[in-house]
């Protein structure tokens, strides 16, 4: 007699969550673009043949090339952290592509290597109602993160070195206003030193010339 399939197999490569997780508060309150790094984090572990959790190497074009937006990636890693699903172990960087790394990630409920826990840390598991739940991820999505810079902006140049900022100085006047006005500005001297100027001079009236 021919042997039955099981009826929950699976044919292929799976990433498996609890089911408490799954029901949480911390869960239930992830935002859709928080699913969308936790599930892109999960397939580069399944990548790595379910090894290297900690050392998970996932960059922002990875995510967005999975469908995020590229501002929507930076507030859902700090969702995630906050609520307890991942660790953020090591922080890239962005600029040219020679100075560029990625961030390394680690799954709180999936086995490390050299940790004790079998199968995580579980950090979700300490928030316990939706109310804290709801206001931590509140939070982490409104803080900005740290060691990034604003997107569509180089932290260095070609040489790798800080963009210089130009003085301006004392006796030019970039602020002209030809309605008259006479605002005070701020001005910025050849020594580097900051205040506020004197009132500009409203410009002088047209000259007529006798008929």
């Amino acid at each position: 007699m021919a042997s039955r399939k099981r009826r929950n197999q699976i044919s292929g490569q799976f990433s498996a969550r609890l089911i408490e997780m799954m029901e949480s508060p911390a869960y239930r309150a992830l935002s859709l673009s928080a699913h969308r790094v936790l599930s892109r984090i999960e397939i580069e572990m399944a990548h790595h043949g379910g090894n290297d959790n900690g050392n998970l190497p996932v960059t922002y074009e990875h995510f967005i090339e999975y469908g995020m937006d590229r501002h929507a990636v930076g507030p859902a890693i700090s969702e995630l952290e906050a609520l307890g699903f991942i660790e953020v172990v090591e922080r890239g960087s962005s600029g040219n592509a020679g100075y560029r790394s990625p961030s390394k990630y680690r799954l709180t409920y999936r086995h490390s290597d050299g940790a004790d826990d079998a199968d995580g840390s579980h950090e979700w598991r300490k928030i316990t109602t939706m109310k804290e739940a709801v206001e931590i991820a509140a939070q982490a999505r409104a803080k900005p993160r740290e060691n990034r810079s604003p997107v569509g902006e180089k932290r260095h140049d070609q040489c790798g070195k800080p963009p210089l900022k130009r003085e301006i100085p004392s006796g030019e006047n970039p602020h002209y206003h030809p309605s008259g006005e006479n605002p005070h500005y701020l001005y910025i001297s050849v020594q580097g030193g900051e205040g506020e100027g004197p009132p500009l001079r409203p410009p002088a009236p047209p000259l007529r010339l006798a008929a």
